[in-house]
């Protein structure tokens, strides 16, 4: 029973924050009318008004980012056509993004360099953990199966690190960036104010829903191991 009970809770720990995320995007995303221009049309104008017409916007599947080695504002076909609340405020939050990178923001400059290190990685991680069985088999020796096992959980576990280390650079994206520029620009409708921050805080904390979904991985292979 407590083994069960414990099982419910880490899957609550690990999809509550992406529900959480999910409910609050959707949530302001109707009226999909609700302003005059798109995501990517007021993405555009803050661009231009930051002084980084050198700064591409294009609609992407892989979700809503800014590219720093590209120099890319992408978002998502709902964010870069839509005229919802959501759409201009997410699209706010990249550009955010895109004033750290002309600025020099360390956290920026940091994360681009370890999710370029942890790709690489990650794939190494989950490679050692499907050897792990087999070395344990082959070998006899427990402590060759431990050895890959820490390996791997340490090489997954660096997509946490990355997550956990940029949810400031995300919140500084958020409510340093994006908030002043569409309150002091105007952007937002009378009384939009309070729901754009909780979009923004929910567009920050993606990480984080990201990153407990990488522990939960850990966990799965953990449990295949351990059989």
């Amino acid at each position: 029973m407590l083994y069960l009970i414990s099982i419910v809770l880490l899957i609550a720990l690990v999809v509550g924050p992406s529900y959480w995320v999910k409910h609050i995007m959707e949530r302001y995303s109707e009226p999909e009318d609700r302003y005059a221009g798109t995501g990517a049309e007021l993405a555009r104008t803050l661009l231009d008004q930051a002084n980084l017409p050198h700064v591409k916007i294009e609609v992407t599947d892989l979700g809503d980012h800014y590219d720093p080695l590209e120099k890319v504002v992408r978002l998502t076909p709902d964010k870069y056509h839509g005229r919802s609340l959501t759409a201009i405020t997410v699209a706010a939050h990249e550009v955010g993004h895109a004033i750290q990178d002309r600025e020099g923001y360390l956290p920026l400059i940091m994360r681009t360099r370890l999710v370029q290190l942890a790709a690489p990685v990650e794939k190494l991680g989950a490679g050692i953990l499907m050897l792990a069985p087999i070395v344990v088999v082959a070998t006899r020796a427990p402590i060759a199966g431990a050895l890959f096992l820490a390996g791997g959980l340490l090489t997954l576990g660096t997509s946490i690190l990355v997550h956990l280390l940029t949810l400031p650079m995300e919140m500084n994206a958020s409510f340093a960036r994006a908030l002043p520029l569409l309150e002091q620009g105007n952007h937002l409708k009378p009384g939009d104010a309070p729901h754009a921050r909780k979009l923004l805080k929910a567009a920050a904390w993606t990480y984080v829903s990201a990153s407990l979904m990488t522990l939960l991985n850990i966990a799965r292979w953990w449990a295949i191991i351990r059989r």
